[in-house]
């Protein structure tokens, strides 16, 4: 199988075509095959990226522009994903330490035992890739950040 089967379209413009349909079918079809895991826990993908951002900052909060920079798709409505997540119990605002007039976020006990849960299923997601080998899976990574650097470096050009 190849994208031009997948998609049931024969001709692209061009390699460079051919290779963004594909990042842009393979990341919609990726979310398809992750969407189980968030549903058993009756969370998104967001709030999962949220929840994780959190904990890698425990025990220190972070503001919801810091979490959205972090963010793998950067949203402008994080402040309602954190919203969504505090009516669960998963995370907690604070009164930021330096300013007294803000507000940060920190993960929860309850988020925490989420993550561990989501934790031990951790084999079950990367099942995903196991059609590619270690190092196949570290080249396609590369590729990736190559890709996303070039467009970086013309941009600040």
């Amino acid at each position: 199988m190849g994208i031009a089967k997948d998609i049931q379209q024969r001709k692209f413009r061009n390699s460079y075509q051919k290779a963004t349909v594909n990042l842009i079918y393979t990341m919609a079809w990726m979310k398809e095959k992750m969407r189980p895991f968030f549903e058993a826990e009756e969370i998104t993908s967001q709030q999962f990226n949220i929840l994780r951002i959190l904990r890698g900052s425990y025990p220190e909060p972070l503001s919801t522009l810091q979490i959205r920079e972090r963010m793998l798709e950067k949203m402008s409505d994080t402040s309602r994903i954190v919203d969504r997540l505090i009516v669960k119990g998963l995370v907690k605002k604070v009164v930021c330490k330096n300013d007294r007039r803000l507000v940060d976020v920190v993960i929860t006990e309850k988020g925490r035992k989420l993550l561990e849960r989501m934790d031990a299923k951790a084999l079950d997601m990367d099942k995903v890739f196991y059609n590619l080998s270690e190092q196949e899976a570290e080249g396609l990574s590369g590729l990736l950040d190559k890709l996303r650097d070039g467009v970086a470096a013309e941009q600040e050009a």
